[in-house]
């Protein structure tokens, strides 16, 4: 398959290495977007070693970035300062451990219109993430759509970034079914720069990260999407726990849904 991805856990890492070794899935890493941890240099290369010191092929394995309070297209010099060191703690991490990719989100104001702080952040963005894929030549970026409301503006980040092969977008498919844009929208609209796919369920109100099947997402559209996409992405099925994996991985694969399909 080669496709799949899941989100390890220490304390069950054995769990984890059989779900992976089961359906050929890449681990995303996703104790490194927490600050407290990236400010513990001692608990960091703690957990850096711990997943090190598995044999395992780490190439193909992506890893979620500081997203929280990030803004690295503002106009204020300390905010940018403190976003861009947040950035690149997380692009040093997947540097060591030599993972193939680093999620970070749009994370821009939501509902402010104004058409020049569209374009500021659009332009901003293109040059941040440029000179970030030149310092970090072995790694891929992915911007995740967050709580954005339309795809547009990640799309035309995209749009402008489509020459750079180590770019591309991480459609996380419960924020658009939530976002109040029908999902459809985000589908069509980001079809040819989704390189990488966050899933899982919820009751269209909430980011819920209920497993798949036991929520409102129409999986169905969502499988005939990816069938018809062409580019076939990889895809992190992101819940909370392993239960929650298993159950999703289970109910996708009975339902052919892809990357099962």
């Amino acid at each position: 398959m080669g496709k799949l991805y899941c989100i390890p856990n220490i304390p069950e890492l054995d769990k984890y290495l059989g779900f992976s070794e089961k359906y050929d899935a890449g681990f995303e890493y996703n104790e490194f977007f927490i600050t407290e941890l990236l400010d513990d240099n001692f608990s960091l290369n703690r957990v850096m070693k711990e997943y090190m010191s598995v044999k395992r092929d780490r190439s193909r394995d992506t890893m979620h970035g500081a997203f929280l309070d990030i803004c690295i297209n503002s106009a204020d010099s300390k905010i940018f300062e403190v976003s861009d060191y947040r950035v690149r703690q997380c692009m040093d991490i997947a540097e060591k451990m030599g993972l193939k990719a680093v999620i970070f989100h749009t994370n821009y104001i939501v509902n402010f219109r104004l058409q020049s702080y569209i374009d500021s952040w659009t332009s901003r963005n293109e040059e941040y993430w440029r000179q970030i894929l030149k310092d970090y030549s072995g790694q891929c970026i992915y911007i995740e759509n967050m709580f954005d409301d339309k795809p547009y503006m990640l799309a035309e980040l995209a749009k402008r970034m489509a020459d750079e092969p180590r770019f591309g977008v991480c459609l996380d498919v419960a924020h658009a079914f939530i976002s109040g844009s029908p999902v459809s929208l985000w589908y069509n609209i980001l079809k040819p720069y989704v390189r990488h796919l966050h899933v899982n369920d919820n009751d269209g109100n909430e980011d819920l990260h209920n497993p798949a099947g036991t929520g409102s997402l129409d999986w169905k559209e969502f499988n005939n999407w990816c069938q018809q996409s062409g580019s076939q992405p990889s895809i992190l099925i992101e819940v909370r726990n392993f239960m929650d994996l298993k159950t999703s991985a289970e109910y996708m694969q009975k339902n052919k849904i892809y990357p099962f399909g």
